[in-house]
């Protein structure tokens, strides 16, 4: 949840902290957004530091936590990408623990959700769907149009299946920014509705506390399973690059 506002959707404003705009009418102002990807990242390279600054045969809670982790996205890594995912696995790390703690992060009173914006969302996904096309070329070359005419197709089925394949290729940043933004905006609204009603009943509150108790542990397993969801098709996506389905 966001800073208080009159509306729900108040918490997913943009708000300049430092104002920088270039003569070129290139705005690169320090905003509530940036503020809390820099802080994400930080929390992510500082909590890891610690956690593993004194590994141990007998792992610390932090040390523990660390490694489940780690072994979530190996385990991730090697079954959706194969033999190959190793030298990836450092990216799809990155990536689900930069989506993870942003979206917890907007749990916090005060926070910002910066994944509840399809511009964070959709460069992230158009970065890896740029990255994912240029390897699938770089490596098959033309074989790479194989993707959208699977191996044993009969030619008469072509005109069909290489538009459905090239458009369901083509709509992959769309659907992977979409769902992460759809279901922080959702679940942030609904919580920001039902404090204010907290709020305004007083001692009555008590239900709709109770209720938002329960919503919040909800959102805590849907900020998870969403930074699992993008890492997994990334992963997925990887696959279909290097050995064409």
């Amino acid at each position: 949840m966001a800073s208080e506002g009159h509306s729900p959707l108040d918490q997913f404003r943009i708000e300049e902290i430092i104002s920088l705009e270039l003569p070129n009418g290139v705005d690169l102002s320090f905003t509530n957004s940036s503020l809390w990807m820099t802080l994400s990242v930080m929390s992510i390279c500082v909590s890891f530091f610690f956690a593993t600054r004194r590994r141990a045969l007998v792992p610390s809670y932090a040390q523990l936590i660390a490694e489940s982790i780690y072994k979530v996205v190996a385990d991730m890594v090697r079954d959706n990408i194969g033999k190959e995912g190793k030298r990836f696995f450092p990216f799809i790390f990155s990536l689900f623990m930069f989506i993870l703690v942003g979206n917890v992060a907007g749990l916090l009173p005060g926070s910002f959700t910066f994944t509840s914006h399809l511009a964070v969302n959709f460069f992230l996904a158009g970065s890896i769907f740029l990255a994912v096309t240029l390897l699938g070329i770089a490596r098959h070359g033309q074989g790479f149009l194989r993707l959208f005419l699977p191996h044993g197709t009969p030619w008469f089925l072509a005109p069909l299946l290489v538009p459905i394949e090239l458009l369901s290729y083509v709509s992959r940043p769309v659907s992977l920014s979409v769902r992460l933004f759809a279901n922080m905006v959702v679940g942030h609204v609904l919580l920001k509705v039902i404090a204010g009603f907290v709020v305004s009943l007083g001692l009555l509150g008590i239900v709709p506390f109770v209720g938002l108790l329960a919503i919040t542990a909800l959102e805590l397993l849907v900020a998870f399973i969403q930074a699992y969801v993008f890492a997994i098709l990334t992963c997925i996506y990887l696959h279909d690059a290097l050995y064409l389905h």
